[in-house]
């Protein structure tokens, strides 16, 4: 197995989680293909480089957003320039110290490589909730602590 296949997808996928934490929406959008999409927690789906940015940028400007807290769980071939991400997310809300677990997510990023470049052509961050089973609720949430430095 080639590791630098899963180092250069991970490394995509934490640009991606950086440029969020930095509230850096050019920084988001340029890791998506031209016609790359993007699947937010509401529900909200922008597809390319320049929606996501016109769609990212306001919610910046306006919102306090607080940062991921983010565990990769999963990494997997699709084919030669291809990859899925499979991740856990958590945030921290501002003047708060623990992990919100309302606002945890399963992170789901598919990537793919172009002229030696990997950038996201899927990324979908779909909540957590578990509707009627708080143990996996509070088992994610707890999961996700255990990363906080």
């Amino acid at each position: 197995m080639n590791d630098s296949f899963y180092d250069e997808v991970r490394d995509l996928y934490q640009r991606l989680i950086n440029a969020w934490n930095n509230r850096d929406a050019q920084g988001m959008a340029e890791q998506f293909t031209e016609q790359g999409v993007q699947i937010g927690f509401d529900g909200s789906k922008t597809i390319g480089q320049e929606d996501i940015l016109s769609h990212l940028t306001p919610i910046f400007e306006n919102h306090p957003t607080p940062p991921f807290i983010t565990k990769v769980r999963d990494i997997r071939r699709l084919g030669t320039d291809a990859a899925i991400l499979h991740a856990i997310a958590g945030m921290i809300p501002h003047g708060k110290a623990d992990i919100e677990p309302a606002v945890n997510a399963h992170q789901t990023m598919v990537a793919v490589k172009k002229n030696n470049h990997w950038q996201i052509e899927l990324f979908q961050n779909t909540p957590a909730q578990f509707h009627g089973r708080p143990k996996l609720v509070e088992q994610m949430t707890e999961e996700l602590r255990q990363l906080i430095k």
